[in-house]
């Protein structure tokens, strides 16, 4: 685990909301000058705090779609059968988020088609392709309400 300071926090703070910025304004911001800035953001990039820089695609202004959560429970568990559907989840695209869980379903899917109908024939897919899909319980997203909300960093890591 990295150990990360109050100037580490407000670095991450600001990338996570303004992943554009410049460095020399990122520096401004936390109170640092530029090359103590760069340090430290090239230190946590290092040891895989920071993971990546992506742009917010807006979907609705691409065109229609559904966004659908997909909760699996598997035919077998065993550590093969977990293997087999987390290896088979790379095979489809449509699927932008797939977590294993604890407690009574054993993945919940993120999942964007263009229609309620290209999602099913990815389900179908799923199914001839024995990837151990046994049941699936599909919730269909009517509106977001909050996504993309910065990390609670203060919450996780602030001081105690």
């Amino acid at each position: 685990m990295v150990r990360l300071d109050d100037r580490d926090l407000e670095l991450l703070r600001v990338l996570s909301a303004e992943g554009r910025i410049t460095k020399a304004e990122l520096a401004k911001r936390i109170n640092l000058s530029p090359t103590p800035c760069w340090e430290r953001l090239r230190r946590l990039e290092k040891a895989g705090v920071i993971e990546g820089y992506r742009a917010e695609v807006s979907l609705r202004a691409l065109g229609p779609h559904v966004m659908v959560f997909v909760a699996v429970e598997l035919q077998g568990h065993t550590a093969g059968n977990f293997q087999t559907f987390e290896r088979a989840m790379a095979n489809y695209d449509e699927v932008i988020g797939c977590w294993a869980l604890g407690g009574g379903f054993d993945y919940l899917m993120q999942v964007v088609a263009r229609d309620i109908d290209s999602y099913q024939r990815l389900i179908d897919a799923m199914l001839e392709a024995r990837i151990g899909l046994a049941r699936y319980y599909t919730y269909i997203v009517t509106k977001p309400v909050k996504s993309s909300a910065p990390l609670p960093l203060d919450l996780l890591y602030g001081a105690e």
